[in-house]
């Protein structure tokens, strides 16, 4: 438990100020609702996403924090390379993150005060993602997106064009940057976003995990509370439906994963021009 209340309290000094909104303790009670899904979509013969969730509660004295890890993968690299990447990435993030930070709490014994930060064990286990992928898949990759929630912060690494969303009852607000050729131009200002929206390498990415050598991993932390929620998507969700009606979707469903159910239909209404994959988090609130 002291190994625990050291990690959060170093991640909230380590936080920037637009993280540091006050949030009651009670968002990571147990209550909190979780729901996800992953489909082929309606122009695919195979679905090339992973996801991986995993969810911790204590009940009883001294109780740890509850835990939440939340994986999304979306392959690519074609001739079934792109399904064994993400299907490795989401496993050896996974692994790496639970030797290091919850199967670390459940010793019962004091440990080393320089044990690395969270942000220092997300970033480890992408890296870790990376090198596994890019020695098992020769010409596969895939992007990486993972969510760690302990007690009332969320962790996010990531890597690719997946994306990670907190979700407002009116509004959503993405949390994660895309690593694609064509954002970078928007960025530049050598595109707009509607161009970009129907350029042809929209997809194209100068990031993502089994290129192999070190990788840049993105890391960002917040904090949450009762009146968020937190979306993991893969861009057959993103790209096929506006925030306006992911949000909409969302605050109609009466359960986290029903919601997820209603995005992946509205999607392949849409056209389900590519696998749809994605995982919603909705914390105790009046929703």
């Amino acid at each position: 438990m002291a190994f625990l209340r050291r990690l959060l309290g170093k991640e909230k000094r380590q936080a920037c100020a637009a993280s540091e909104a006050a949030a009651p303790a009670a968002v990571g009670d147990g209550r909190a609702q979780v729901g996800w899904i992953s489909e082929i979509g309606q122009q695919r013969t195979s679905n090339e996403d992973a996801v991986l969730v995993i969810r911790a509660d204590q009940a009883g004295s001294n109780s740890l924090p509850s835990f939440g890890l939340f994986v999304l993968a979306d392959g690519m690299g074609g001739h079934q390379a792109g399904e064994v990447a993400s299907c490795l990435a989401v496993r050896a993030a996974a692994r790496h993150i639970l030797q290091h930070i919850y199967l670390v709490t459940l010793q019962e014994q004091e440990h080393n005060a320089e044990q690395p930060s969270l942000k220092e064990v997300l970033e480890e286990a992408t890296q870790r993602a990376n090198a596994i992928v890019s020695s098992a898949v020769p010409g596969g990759g895939t992007t990486l997106t993972c969510a760690l929630v302990l007690g009332n912060q969320v962790v996010i690494s990531h890597v690719g064009d997946s994306r990670a969303y907190l979700v407002f009852p009116d509004h959503l607000e993405r949390v994660t940057h895309d690593h694609s050729l064509v954002d970078r131009l928007v960025e530049l200002g050598q595109l707009s976003s509607a161009e970009a929206a129907h350029h042809p390498q929209k997809n194209v990415l100068y990031r993502a995990v089994g290129q192999g050598g070190l990788l840049e991993v993105d890391v960002v932390l917040r904090s949450i509370s009762p009146d968020h929620g937190l979306l993991l998507c893969s861009d057959g969700l993103w790209g096929m439906l506006s925030e306006e009606e992911i949000v909409a979707i969302i605050g109609a469903a009466p359960t986290a994963q029903a919601a997820c159910d209603a995005l992946a239909a509205a999607a392949n209404r849409a056209g389900g021009r590519d696998n749809i994959s994605a995982v919603l988090v909705r914390f105790p609130s009046g929703w």
